[in-house]
């Protein structure tokens, strides 16, 4: 009888990682030595720069290089081994992203089925929340969530509602957060800002293939914020 438990697939980052190790030993790229650049790396390992990106950061979360900004990537020592249970480092970032895409553009379309005033205004009080923060030149993490979770609201369905704060709670993984860290300010939240009043406007206007759009544009635009930038 075959395992009921089974393996779960190896993430993208964790397997260009694994590739930027070999280039580290068969390179004889010393502690201290710094990588050849972003772009000449993703080249020679055939992959798009931000999978690179991702899996450095899981390299430099588990103390194998050292990134330093405006400067380059930088070999670390090897860590001595260790009995500990490998770190979670949390789903891959564009992943996440592309998932949104394809979830929340739904998601949208069966909320303006059964759109109502309260649930409208909702929507607006989370957007208006956004707008003050940003104002004050902060993040907005709690009103940008808010505002995603109370559309998947109006569907009436709770189980969507869950899928869709989960999703967004990817963010918070270890790979995720170093991420966030690099790529967020106060331009890519004023970004943010009217892309969801792009959205709002849409469903006030009980507009479906317009809502999609603007939904869709959102959350592929957060995704090259998130991981294209730094």
């Amino acid at each position: 009888m075959p395992n009921a438990k089974q393996a779960e697939p190896r993430r993208l980052y964790h397997q260009v990682a694994d590739q930027i190790r070999v280039v580290i030993e068969q390179g004889g790229f010393g502690p201290g030595t710094r990588l050849p650049p972003e772009r000449e790396l993703a080249l020679q390992l055939g992959v798009s720069r931000p999978s690179l990106r991702e899996a450095l950061l899981a390299l430099e979360i588990q103390g194998r290089v050292e990134i330093r900004m405006g400067s380059g990537v930088y070999v670390c020592a090897a860590p001595t081994a260790s009995t500990s249970e490998p770190i979670a480092l949390g789903d891959s970032p564009s992943e996440l992203m592309q998932a949104r895409s394809v979830f929340e553009g739904s998601v949208i379309n069966l909320a303006l089925a059964r759109v109502t005033k309260a649930g409208l205004d909702r929507v607006k009080s989370f957007l208006e929340t956004m707008r003050q923060d940003v104002r004050r030149g902060q993040s907005s993490v709690e009103a940008d969530r808010g505002f995603h979770v109370a559309i998947a609201e109006m569907t009436g369905n709770s189980v969507l509602v869950r899928i869709v704060g989960e999703l967004y709670d990817g963010r918070h993984g270890l790979i995720s957060s170093r991420m966030t860290d690099r790529a967020e300010s106060a331009r890519t939240w004023a970004a943010a800002l009217r892309e969801h009043e792009a959205i709002y406007q849409a469903l006030e206007a009980r507009d479906p293939q317009e809502a999609v759009a603007a939904m869709f544009w959102h959350l592929t635009a957060s995704r090259e914020r998130w991981t294209d930038e730094g």
